[in-house]
């Protein structure tokens, strides 16, 4: 059976003005993703009838709201993954006992908010090491999902970083080493480096690049190229064992949120949410008669474990 796992990083809007460079925002604003964003993404997965994954900040959790929140995506059968407690987007730099801390403490406060522990983990801005892979063996965790290998993300993202310099602002966005656009595009058991075939129980499941040239298959490009444009995207996810889609909270607000100073540099906040839901459903109601079957990572990354045993 071919599957398909939809996953939500549940970045906060903080996150973004750190990586423009910008001052925090204040007010309402800044819990714009969970006090918005999540509402309207169960509601679109409970019409799509989508169980998914998010990936949940340990810090956050401790604005009550947002901890409710996350309560009540577990009662609706959604998956809760690990995203690092402060997402640091330096996180590969922090050397092992603080890389161990910020996964720790991400999974404490996720089982104190919610009652479950994360089995799967992402890192913040798609950025990893062997150094994180080793904690993550440690630490028992069934799978990863943070290796993107797709150039056209690599070489946006190193661009927007040195034009963010030029106009004298400092990102706190990172780049990875471009050895991770060697790495598989489908499901693997990450060696060392970790991106080569290794052994072990840890599942590696990489963030969806289509077929032929590893485009991007995620929340922004599917929104920015709207409905038909998405259509012809999922077109070339459709092969693949399993389609990791990954959405941002982001992916279902826009600059009518109280976003319009963020939406002058991030441009698919231009975007309807309108819009942006008919390209997801797009995209999904693509993969469905495809044949795809949607399910969390955690079952994802079951079978895929069984797949490469």
């Amino acid at each position: 059976m071919k599957l398909c796992a939809v996953s939500v990083d549940l970045d906060e809007v903080p996150c973004y003005h750190a990586i423009h460079g910008l001052p925090m925002p204040e007010g309402r604003a800044a819990h714009a993703v969970y006090d918005l964003g999540v509402p309207r993404c169960a509601e679109l997965f409970s019409e799509l009838g989508i169980p998914a994954t998010f990936f949940v900040i340990g810090e956050d959790l401790a604005h009550e709201p947002a901890a409710d929140a996350a309560r009540a995506l577990v009662e609706r059968g959604h998956e809760l993954g690990n995203h690092t407690q402060h997402h640091r987007y330096d996180l590969v730099r922090l050397g092992a006992d603080r890389i161990r801390a910020e996964v720790r403490d991400a999974a404490d406060a996720i089982d104190r908010a919610t009652g479950t522990r994360p089995v799967g983990f992402r890192a913040p801005g798609y950025t990893i090491t062997d150094e994180v892979f080793d904690v993550l063996r440690a630490e028992g965790y069934a799978y990863d999902s943070s290796v993107f290998p797709c150039p056209a993300y690599f070489g946006a993202k190193t661009a927007a970083i040195s034009l963010i310099a030029m106009r004298g602002r400092t990102s706190r966005s990172i780049v990875d080493t471009p050895s991770v656009l060697r790495a598989p595009a489908d499901p693997y058991v990450p060696g060392r480096p970790y991106w080569t075939r290794g052994a072990g129980a840890l599942v590696e499941l990489p963030i969806g690049v289509t077929r032929w040239a590893r485009l991007p298959f995620i929340g922004t490009s599917v929104a920015l190229a709207g409905a038909a444009g998405a259509r012809l995207l999922a077109r070339q996810m459709v092969g693949r064992p399993l389609v990791n889609l990954e959405l941002h909270g982001l992916d279902l607000l826009d600059a009518g949120d109280g976003l319009g100073s963020l939406s002058q540099h991030q441009r698919d906040l231009a975007i309807t949410v309108s819009a942006k839901r008919a390209a997801l459903r797009a995209a999904v109601s693509t993969l469905r008669d495809a044949g795809y079957a949607f399910v969390t990572l955690a079952k994802a990354a079951e079978r895929a474990r069984s797949a490469v045993a």
